[in-house]
């Protein structure tokens, strides 16, 4: 017989936009967000700011947050879900949009499975699927690659492989990149692509400077000093 566990582990979305501070929560989740003292976060002052900014029942002196991150061990994360264990609920909080997604926040929700904790995601904003709705390219099969190579032979051979398999099987390829390294992104991808290959980007996700533009790389060579570093970006493409 399963054991059954007491707490459970509740994925609350946070703005993209790390400097707003608008609640994004329906309320009845609002209210569940309200009432809990245990955090996982992948960032722990943009984890304050946002919850600040959502009136708690109790100040954020008194809540308990566990940081998390790509080298978090395994019996880091288990120790981090000990206050299900004793009946409390914890809320697990990526630093920008939707938890577990490109998100190592992904590790914690696998180990709740396997401990047998309810796992119950909150309605919330992800930049990729945002890009992906308003990039009029194939929202019926798509493929999320997370972070291309760093090294640029090895991504120019990457997004070869990506563009054949999109045309082969007609699906959207969608990856993100560290935006320091958005423009070499680009410009790889100009040099690399066919000319009637379809490229959207995605850029400022929901903030006031948002850009969603869908163009074949024949018409994005017509464009002039695109600048992209520094920015957060979403890569789409379908050949």
């Amino acid at each position: 017989m399963i054991e059954k566990v007491k707490g459970q582990l509740y994925l609350i979305p946070v703005p993209i936009n790390q400097n707003d501070k608008t609640s994004i929560l329906l309320s009845k989740d609002k209210n569940i967000v309200k009432h809990l003292n245990y955090f996982v976060v992948e960032n722990e002052k943009t984890a304050r700011f946002y919850l600040h900014a959502l009136n708690l029942n109790q100040p954020i002196q008194s809540l308990e947050f566990k940081v998390i991150n790509a080298s978090t061990s395994n019996e880091d994360m288990s120790n981090y879900l000990n206050p299900i264990q004793q009946g409390f609920n914890i809320g697990l909080l990526s630093e920008s949009g939707c938890p577990a997604i490109a998100d190592p926040g992904a590790k914690l929700v696998a180990l709740a499975h396997k401990k047998n904790i309810k796992v119950i995601p909150m309605i919330g904003p992800s930049s990729i699927l945002l890009a992906l709705m308003a990039s009029g390219l194939n929202g019926q099969q798509f493929k999320f690659h997370g972070y291309l190579p760093s090294e640029k032979s090895e991504r120019i051979k990457k997004i070869t492989l990506i563009e054949n398999e999109s045309k082969k099987n007609s699906e959207t390829q969608i990856f993100i990149e560290t935006p320091y390294r958005n423009q070499h992104v680009f410009n790889d991808l100009i040099e690399t692509l066919k000319e009637q290959t379809q490229l959207c980007i995605g850029l400022d996700i929901t903030s006031e400077n948002e850009s969603i533009l869908t163009k074949n790389i024949r018409d994005w060579k017509k464009e002039i000093a695109i600048d992209l570093k520094n920015k957060p970006c979403v890569f789409l493409l379908q050949g």
